[in-house]
Formats: C-alpha cells, structure tokens, sequence
C-alpha cells in the first residue's frame, strides 16, 4: 500500500524508505552557467564545531565481536571541510553514521556544538551515495522533505525554489526522479540535505556513482555553495584528488597496531591552497603522492 503524502519525514528518516531507481534521462550541468551569487539566499543557520572524543564501535554478532573503530579523537572546526579517507572497511561511513546520530557509538562521545549526538538531530543532515529520492514525489517536493517540521507553505515553497535555483535544477521541479539523471538526482539529494539549514553536513561519498565529469562538476558546485553558505562539512571519500580538491584538511584512517582492532586516525594533511583550487597544482600533486603513499599505493613516476 502507498504511503500517504501527509506523513512527515526529515530528510534522514525519508531516506529509509525509498527504491533505488536509476535515473536514465538528463543533461549536462556546469555550475558556471548557474549564478549562485544572485540566485538564492541561502541565510544558513551559523555552522557547528564537530567533536569526536574517544570514539569506539565494535558489532557483535552472537560470540563474535568485529571492532571497526577504536579511540578516534579530532574536532572539526565551524565552516571547516574535511575529508575522510581511508581503505574500504575501515569504518569511515560507520563514523559519518555515529556523527549522524544513525548510529551509536560503543565507546565515546560526539558533540555537535555544545551538545552531544544522542540520536537524529536537526543539527545535522546527511547526503548518501545513492540519491535516495522518493520515486513517487517530485523533484521540489522531494527537496522539500529536508525543510523544519513545522516550516509554513509560503516559506517552504521559497526556500526550495532558492535551492532548485542554486542547484540548477528550477526547470525540473515538476519531474520525478525517474524523469532525470543520476546527477541531477544527485543535486536534488544536496539540495534537500542543505534544505534544513543544518549547521553540520554529513556527506557519504556523494558523488562516487556518477561519471567522471559530472562528479567534477559537483565537486565544483558544493564549493561554490559553501563559498556562499560556509556550514562545516565532513566528507567520506575514496578519491584521493577529490578530498584534496575540497577540504580544508584531509584525516586518514587506518590501523597503527597489528596488535589493537580496528582503525583510528594514521595521518592528518592540512591543504592550505584556497578554493577553488586548480587541478593541475603542483601543490596538490605532492600532497597526492603523501596521502597515496600513506594508504599504501605505490607512486609511479615512469
């Protein structure tokens, strides 16, 4: 039976409820094409200090126990990007979860501001992999679900046209997300995620299912809409060049002891280029070649 339109969800509990469709239809998007700057003003609520204090998880199953993570410690500043890297496995999008508040830690304790993640939060908001739209909504009405309970029509209609025009996405707000491409479902996600002005955004590889050019592209745009709304975002990635293109710093995660389960934090790159950054920097590839060399791929010259 079909969910009625009238139950409330935010943006984290909608995102257990959708089908994975593959959007097959779209364009090409450039983010020099949208003016951002005299599109939408987003008036984002200050960003958040996010804190990791001691932060374990371990998951049983029966008389097993499997320790992802042990005793990670760092503070993400307010407006900060950073970036998570690390191998697969090693607990990177368990940590992103526990700051979430969809999962909870074994051992220590997230702060976002002053106050502990004790479960889901308006604080926060998150952006998966996948799109995770409702197949049944529209574009604007599925950007909408990210809006305050509570939010009144004249205002919600505002703000999620302001974000369909940061996005670039205004002209597609009566489609369904089978109706577009996985990119453009993927800026819909962003848009909806930054549709409650949350003062920490939580970005799960975002972009790691889309093409070459159009990940490029949205890497180009989240800067361009934290140039404008600079909230504090953590971001798990794989991609070396795309964690150095974005974040302020970039945290390695990984394991220091044969001997201690699960990973912790093996290394820290701070990136002091400014955005947006050239990707031909002579300054990035040598960081490249660090952060490469950390997780264990060779650097081959010839």
């Amino acid at each position: 039976m079909a969910q009625p339109e009238s139950i409330k969800m935010t943006t984290l509990t909608a995102t257990k409820h959708v089908a994975e469709t593959e959007a097959e239809a779209g364009t090409a998007f450039n983010p020099s094409n949208t003016d951002i700057s005299g599109s939408a003003d987003l008036n984002q609520s200050p960003a958040q200090k996010l804190r990791f204090e001691h932060v374990g998880r371990t998951f049983t199953d029966r008389a097993t126990q499997h320790t992802v993570l042990r005793d990670v410690t760092y503070e993400i500043a307010p407006g900060e990007i950073v970036a998570l890297l690390g191998a697969s496995g090693c607990g990177k999008s368990t940590l992103l979860r526990i700051a979430a508040g969809l999962d909870t830690p074994t051992t220590g304790q997230v702060h976002i501001g002053s106050q502990p993640v004790t479960g889901i939060n308006s604080r926060a908001a998150v952006a998966f992999q996948e799109s995770r739209l409702l197949p049944w909504r529209t574009i604007a009405s599925n950007v909408a679900l990210g809006l305050p309970l509570g939010t009144s029509k004249k205002t919600a209609t505002a703000r999620v046209n302001d974000l369909l025009d940061v996005v670039g996405l205004r002209d597609f707000a009566d489609h369904r997300p089978r109706e577009v491409s996985g990119g453009m479902a993927q800026r819909a996600s962003l848009a909806r995620a930054l549709a409650r002005e949350p003062g920490v955004l939580l970005l799960d590889e975002p972009f790691g299912a889309l093409d070459a050019l159009t990940r490029l592209r949205m890497q180009d745009l989240l800067v361009d809409i934290h140039q404008q709304s600079p909230t504090t975002v953590l971001l798990v990635t794989h991609d070396v060049d795309e964690a150095l293109q974005l974040a302020d710093r970039v945290i390695v995660l990984g394991h220091t002891d044969a001997d201690l389960p699960g990973a912790t934090i093996t290394r820290e790159v701070r990136v002091t280029a400014p955005r947006p950054r050239s990707r031909a920097s002579t300054e990035l590839a040598q960081l490249r070649g660090e952060l490469l060399a950390e997780l264990g791929v060779g650097n081959h010259d010839c």
